[in-house]
């Protein structure tokens, strides 16, 4: 009897979604059609099509959506200067949103009446898979995998892929591999000896950072160009959202840029440790707080800073299409067209410094911070000034 139900999932190829793909078709008598997003991660297009093939599935979809994350996602957050817990650059946060929004578009073209995803049950991901989902077709039908069969831990997925044949991989040491999700922005690394706090993390994890030893003797240097708060050259040479942040990232990951180690607070409230790469996030963070330094009044960039630590929130918890998310966007962006100019950074083993700051705006003065006597600066008005904070403090 042919199937004329369809379910979407989100399908990497590996091991996790190969099971969810394999468990869908026994549990549901349906067509499932596997969707891949292609933001940049590691990834093997030949391979997926032949694992979903080899599970049976007729239509494989893998959209390139590298351009779009970079320029519709990263460049806003990064226009926010948005953080999580002091540390985390959001990296696998804002990837979920835009994976939803097209996951929801290929659902609606086919007519699937659900969508699924591998995330855990215990994991902030099928949060904001679930909320993108919904904003976008409210009355889908969502299946969760990991919250409703009896598969509960890795140890019974490997079980499980036996039984199937499904392939397992193998890490560099030739175990089950850790919980690594990566992008164009970053690359995350949980599970396993990462799991108690106490322990260092290996040095093999890293996947896109050399170690700050192992780092060039020699320092690098490098520019970026910004118009509108958004970054559009390197070395003034203008290039497209994903080839800069791809440049960005070979440059960071080659001089140890971008490594942090985490415990953090997830929004189902658990804490979880997990060791995060972004070299060239790192590097338009630091080079976009510095533009925005000789750009922008006081006013506009303490706004900015106080709603920050709210922005980011939002976006961890998956709130990138809410209303007070897009709200505070306006806000971000009130001034973006002021933002323009170019920072020269230097990286050196694992350090990034700031040296120059070019723009043609005239929010800096030198005359007014000149050490040297003039007369654009009135410092009479000082004690009056003084005098009326004095009253503050009463």
């Amino acid at each position: 009897m042919k199937k004329n139900k369809k379910i979407v999932l989100a399908y990497s190829g590996g091991l996790d979604t190969s099971i969810i793909l394999k468990w869908l078709q026994e549990n549901y008598d349906s067509e499932v059609i596997a969707y891949t997003a292609d933001i940049g991660q590691e990834m093997d297009q030949k391979q997926i099509i032949k694992n979903a093939r080899k599970l049976g599935v007729k239509k494989i979809i893998i959209n390139n959506l590298k351009n779009t994350f970079v320029k519709e996602y990263v460049f806003p957050m990064i226009r926010s200067h948005a953080i999580y817990e002091g540390v985390y650059l959001l990296g696998t946060s804002i990837a979920r949103p835009l994976i939803a929004k097209d996951q929801i578009k290929v659902a609606k073209k086919f007519k699937a009446f659900a969508v699924s995803h591998g995330s855990t049950g215990k994991g902030n991901d099928q949060v904001r898979f679930e909320l993108g989902y919904h904003y976008f077709c409210p009355k889908i039908k969502v299946i969760a995998p990991w919250r409703i069969w009896k598969l509960k831990s890795r140890t019974d997925l490997i079980n499980y892929a036996k039984k199937y044949n499904i392939p397992i991989p193998k890490d560099k040491k030739g175990a089950p591999p850790f919980s690594v999700d990566d992008n164009l922005f970053h690359t995350s690394t949980e599970g396993k000896v990462l799991e108690n706090p106490k322990n260092s993390a290996p040095e093999f994890i890293f996947q896109r950072t050399t170690s700050p030893e192992k780092a060039p003797n020699k320092p690098s240097y490098i520019s970026i160009g910004f118009k509108n708060s958004d970054p559009v050259s390197i070395n003034g040479k203008k290039l497209n959202p994903e080839k800069l942040l791809d440049k960005l990232n070979q440059v960071g990951g080659k001089n140890g840029v971008g490594r942090v180690d985490l415990v953090e607070n997830r929004f189902i409230g658990i804490k979880s440790r997990g060791v995060y790469e972004t070299p060239g996030g790192t590097l338009l963070l630091i080079a976009h707080r510095a533009i925005e330094s000789v750009t922008l009044d006081k006013d506009t960039m303490h706004k900015k800073d106080s709603i920050m630590p709210r922005y980011a929130e939002l976006i961890y918890n998956g709130y990138w299409f809410s209303k007070e998310r897009f709200k505070l966007q306006k806000i971000v962006d009130l001034k973006k067209s002021k933002v323009n100019g170019s920072v020269k950074l230097k990286l050196y083993k694992g350090n990034v410094t700031i040296q120059s700051r070019i723009t043609k705006s005239s929010a800096y003065s030198m005359k007014k911070v000149s050490f040297e006597e003039n007369k654009t600066f009135n410092k009479s008005n000082v004690e009056r000034f003084i005098n009326f904070h004095k009253k503050k403090l009463k």
